[in-house]
């Protein structure tokens, strides 16, 4: 019977063997592969490894392929290590730490305080900003005992932009909520949508009935429109990112996370809205119902629905500049706001681009922001 080389542990041993079976001593070996006894010797005892160098000679002397000798000498280097390496737990953690966080960008932006992701501090600089004792106990890691609450699955960059909403948030003063306040401002802030400018307003206006309003920057890799959840299941907090710097998409996302606020949506989990643009804006079937209210509501605040099917009824396929302002003028809103919706219903998202104006700087200088080249003070 053929020898098995699964049958032993070590290319050494097989060797051995395929030298019994042909009755040969380590000396013809030697004479055979032209080296020295005492090298032959250490290859057999394990005290050399085969390389692939000497498991390609063995292939011609012995007739076996040199990958069997090669497949046993890793399986040896393997066990030996096994028994010489400690485990160390903290390696997985830190796989999904430095794999998934976006922790260079946080550092940049100075969420967390080091000078570089090799910076020793990282680990516990992390740990205080997403509240945990152990780096393994980061919310978003797999046996994390707490767990973040949102309402849909954030990715780690979502949910550290998402802190960064809370502890800003957290250290604002506002008066207490109102929900009849609220409920009655939101006809004053349509009436700021018939300019840019108009946006300056909004923080003022949501700090005025115990709204929490931060803008922070999204991280690259997030994609996050916008968030809202409730502080001490009292004080509700609207965090947006101004990802898309349009008029349309501004009063869009602003007034899809009041009408969660207005229902008392994210008491419980933070209602955290990602991509709304496109497909996310519709009514599919992965779309909750909450988020359906509010995308509806968002809808009817930029341009009532039933108006907007009934221009486009009367205007299609051929839709003018003059249609465009007309149709804006008699709704008491900005162009770039009907050309928005317009996009949206027709899919031709490069149809009147050029009314999409721009609001970030207008909005930010009157606002609790962070990005942009600038770091919200946040008490550590």
């Amino acid at each position: 019977m053929p020898l098995n080389p699964s049958d032993f542990r070590t290319p050494g041993q097989y060797i051995a063997a395929l030298m019994a079976e042909r009755g040969w001593t380590q000396r013809t070996v030697a004479i055979v592969l032209n080296m020295s006894e005492s090298a032959v010797a250490r290859f057999i005892s394990g005290k050399s490894s085969v390389d692939a160098k000497l498991a390609l000679a063995l292939e011609e002397v012995f007739g076996v392929p040199a990958d069997d000798f090669l497949a046993l000498q890793r399986a040896l280097d393997l066990a030996q290590a096994r028994l010489v390496t400690k485990p160390d737990p903290g390696r997985a953690t830190r796989a999904l730490l430095y794999g998934d966080l976006p922790v260079a960008e946080m550092i940049k932006r100075g969420w967390i305080n080091a000078e570089s992701i090799r910076d020793p501090k990282v680990e516990t600089e992390l740990m205080r900003f997403f509240g945990a004792n152990r780096p393994e106990d980061i919310e978003f890691l797999p046996h994390a005992a707490k767990k973040t609450e949102v309402s849909v699955h954030a990715t780690p960059a979502q949910l550290a932009w998402l802190y960064r909403v809370k502890q800003i948030a957290a250290d604002m003063l506002v008066p207490s909520y109102s929900p009849q306040a609220f409920a009655a401002t939101m006809p004053k802030l349509r009436a700021l949508m018939v300019s840019p400018e108009g946006a300056a307003k909004v923080p003022r206006v949501m700090a005025e009935c115990g709204i929490r309003f931060v803008l922070v920057e999204s991280l690259s890799s997030a994609k996050i429109d916008g968030v809202c959840f409730w502080l001490n299941d009292a004080s509700p907090v609207i965090g947006m990112s101004l990802r898309f710097d349009r008029i349309d998409n501004f009063w869009f996302v602003l007034r899809h996370e009041c009408e969660h606020v207005l229902r008392g949506h994210g008491r419980d989990a933070a209602m955290l809205d990602a991509e709304l643009e496109g497909e996310r804006a519709g009514i599919g079937p992965d779309v909750t119902e909450e988020e359906r209210m509010a995308n509806g509501a968002a809808q009817d605040f930029c341009v009532p629905n039933a108006t907007m099917d009934a221009f486009i009824a009367r205007k299609a396929p051929f839709f003018s500049e003059r249609d465009l302002v007309g149709f804006a003028r008699v709704l008491k809103v900005h162009p770039g706001i009907v050309a928005g919706q317009l996009q949206r219903k027709t899919g031709r998202y490069d149809r009147f681009r050029d009314h999409l104006a721009k609001v970030r700087t207008i909005i930010t200088p009157n606002a609790i922001k962070d990005g942009w080249g600038d770091v919200a003070p946040v008490e550590p």
